[in-house]
């Protein structure tokens, strides 16, 4: 009686246990699962919650293709035919050069005197048609080739600067540095004085060294201008205007008649650079 007590009991608690078990199976699931969360580690990436709003997607701006070049103009035939006859002339001569045979060579001698021909007609007809266009002859423009065209053209030329240079001695002189002992100076005087009284344009002549030239007896001595003109040949020779102070350079050594007439001419209109002087002008240097 007493052994079958102790079974009933036994009995019961072990329905209370299973009676338990449900309730606890929730803590439990946590806990492995807490277990499993830590073992994963860095390695598990979680999806994003299905509820988390998605972003909106712009489309990329459109581009606009770019406008299609023009169609580069076309060369006409006869440029196309003219590169392709020089390259094949350059070719059967670097043949006839590297291999020269009989034949290579009149290969390349007949094409060449083709090309000869063609350019022998173009410059007979280019002729005819400058005779008959004369601002298209050069023989017309400018100075002439031709000798006696030449000297009738350095006549007029000669005339007109010296109707140019009439008047010049109204406001400029002429500055002749000179040395007695020269004999340049001595062969440059008289050109210099015929020229003067030709074009009635006063000199001054300078003595470096208080040395006389025939025909300039009124020469003064040198007080510095010489430096200051950084004259270091002579015969030196400038052109002044008194009005001014402005001095131009013409030249140094004996020059001619027409020499003076075309470097005087040609400096009256230039402007120039002015320095202070010893006569209390101010003259121009370059």
């Amino acid at each position: 009686m007493r052994r079958y007590h102790y079974c009933l009991a036994v009995l019961l608690a072990c329905g209370a246990v299973h009676a338990q078990v449900p309730a606890s199976v929730p803590a439990i699931g946590h806990a492995f699962a807490a277990q499993a969360d830590v073992r994963r580690g860095w390695h598990f990436y979680d999806d994003p919650a299905m509820h988390e709003p998605q972003k909106e997607v712009v489309p990329p701006a459109q581009v606009a293709p770019p406008k299609p070049k023009p169609a580069a103009p076309q060369p006409p035939p006869e440029v196309k035919a003219l590169r392709e006859l020089q390259v094949q002339l350059e070719q059967l001569k670097a043949v006839a050069v590297m291999n020269p045979t009989v034949a290579n060579v009149r290969r390349y001698m007949e094409l060449e005197s083709k090309v000869v021909r063609n350019a022998s007609l173009f410059a007979d007809l280019s002729q005819k048609v400058a005779w008959a266009n004369p601002d298209l002859d050069p023989t017309t423009q400018g100075r002439p080739v031709n000798a006696q065209a030449l000297e009738v053209f350095e006549q007029v030329q000669m005339q007109e600067r010296s109707s140019a240079l009439a008047n010049i001695g109204t406001d400029h002189i002429l500055m002749f540095f000179f040395r007695g002992d020269c004999p340049y100076c001595h062969a440059f005087g008289p050109v210099l004085r015929a020229f003067s009284t030709k074009y009635r344009i006063q000199v001054l002549p300078v003595s470096l060294d208080g040395g006389k030239v025939p025909g300039f007896a009124d020469a003064r001595t040198d007080n510095g201008s010489a430096a200051t003109l950084n004259v270091k040949q002579v015969p030196a020779l400038f052109l002044a205007q008194p009005i001014s102070g402005k001095i131009m350079p013409v030249g140094i050594g004996v020059l001619s008649e027409r020499q003076l007439v075309e470097r005087i001419d040609a400096l009256r209109p230039r402007a120039v650079e002015t320095v202070e002087t010893p006569f209390g002008k101010t003259l121009s240097s370059r």
